[in-house]
């Protein structure tokens, strides 16, 4: 095994192009609900920052559900033309939301015009995003010898993580920085623009890839109808890509989206205190996905998406009780909850990849993958603000567990995957 490992050499520079492109997606998507809390009311009518809040989260939710269609439209075209054009596609949609984002005028500038604007970067971001999870997961479970897809497939999220990192860290030192007033009348847009600027740079990493094998060995079977292919010859694919994404999603939107703005307007947490534990947290969670990959690969997928699922539907409300103020509770939170998810993180890649084959992989987790997200994450922040609104706060932390226990029903029929190659 050591030999074997010795003699293997990662192929960086394909792993660097696909994993910094899908970071600074990731970083242009998350910057929205990491720093809502400031925006919210620039765009909406003044007065009721309550109301500001679930109508930004609102928009944040409607353009989750633009994820299936753009997943899809470009999984589709990933299957037909190929996983290197349809990632450089998506980037560029991606940075141009996050582009005008960062311009929009306030709503107390140009009215209702504010808010519209905003929905239409959403939703240009949204069909990006919904083809990017899909072409990146493909490409990288594509180019990975089957005994370490589950290690190529831990840079995925090891991006992520990343670019959730580096968000996290400049609300840290925003809020530091910058007065309250200056976070909310400018500051805000500077993580906007960055991330449109650094869009640039995964467009000409991106542009460096080369096509995986597997597809220009399969570019010919060109499936009719694939979404309908999809339910017809992988029914059972399709419910289980849906049961783990179920909790899978849930588990991304709470820790890194839900939370932060919960924390500081509903448990009254500082908000320095909650970018600092999720700082801390998403380090932690960057630096677990490899070992992780590498755990599934030499004793596989089942055994440790089992423990996750398990865990997560008996910690995570008692570990809601601990959002409260203090740095020590809530590092504590992000870092258990946070690390108990790189058991899938480090290989959902795989494990997407591994239930369809080549022809239909791009539209099948593309579509299927989004549908999931934008029902269960999309809402996720709309919902907890809502519930705690009503000062039913616990109820969220209650369904994330049943969508846990779901999950771990839907994983005991998951066949081990381990070593086998793609189809």
């Amino acid at each position: 095994m050591v030999d074997s490992e010795v003699r293997h050499r990662l192929p960086v520079r394909k792993l660097l192009a696909a994993s910094v492109g899908n970071a600074l997606e990731w970083f242009d998507w998350t910057i929205y609900a990491t720093f809502s809390i400031y925006f919210a009311t620039a765009f909406f009518p003044a007065g009721n920052d309550a109301l500001a809040q679930i109508n930004t989260f609102a928009t944040y939710a409607l353009a989750f559900f633009f994820r299936p269609l753009g997943g899809i439209l470009l999984g589709r075209f990933a299957d037909l033309r190929g996983r290197k054009p349809a990632m450089v596609l998506t980037i560029v949609m991606m940075a141009g939301g996050s582009i005008l984002i960062g311009m929009l005028p306030t709503f107390e500038q140009v009215g209702w015009l504010a808010p519209i604007g905003l929905l239409l970067a959403r939703v240009v971001q949204g069909l990006s995003l919904g083809g990017e999870v899909s072409n990146a997961s493909a490409y990288l479970g594509e180019i990975a010898p089957n005994d370490r897809r589950g290690r190529y497939s831990a840079f995925f999220y090891i991006s992520t993580g990343s670019a959730v990192l580096v968000a996290s860290v400049l609300g840290f030192v925003l809020a530091r920085v910058l007065s309250e007033d200056s976070m909310q009348s400018w500051g805000w847009r500077l993580p906007f623009i960055l991330g449109g600027v650094l869009g640039l740079i995964g467009l000409w990493l991106r542009r460096s890839l080369s096509e995986t094998e597997l597809f220009e060995a399969h570019k010919t079977k060109r499936v009719p109808h694939p979404l309908r292919t999809t339910l017809r010859e992988h029914p059972k694919a399709v419910g289980q890509l849906i049961g783990f994404t179920m909790l899978s999603t849930l588990c991304y939107y709470t820790f890194f989206s839900a939370l932060t703005p919960f924390a500081v307007k509903t448990r009254d947490a500082d908000a320095v205190d909650v970018f600092l534990a999720l700082s801390i947290a998403t380090a932690v969670f960057v630096v677990l996905q490899y070992p992780m990959g590498t755990i599934a690969d030499r004793f596989g997928r089942k055994p440790q998406l089992l423990v996750w699922s398990a865990a997560t539907a008996v910690l995570i409300v008692p570990l809601s009780t601990l959002v409260r103020p203090g740095l020590v509770n809530l590092v504590v939170v992000f870092t258990v909850g946070l690390g108990l998810y790189t058991a899938m993180t480090s290989i959902a890649p795989a494990l997407m990849s591994e239930l369809f084959p080549t022809a239909l992989r791009g539209v099948g987790i593309g579509a299927w993958y989004n549908l999931t997200v934008a029902t269960f994450g999309g809402t996720a922040p709309l919902l907890i603000s809502a519930l705690s609104s009503a000062g039913l706060a616990t109820a969220f932390f209650w369904y994330v567990a049943a969508g846990a226990a779901i999950a771990f029903a839907v994983i005991l029929t998951l066949p081990e995957t381990r070593d086998t190659p793609l189809r």
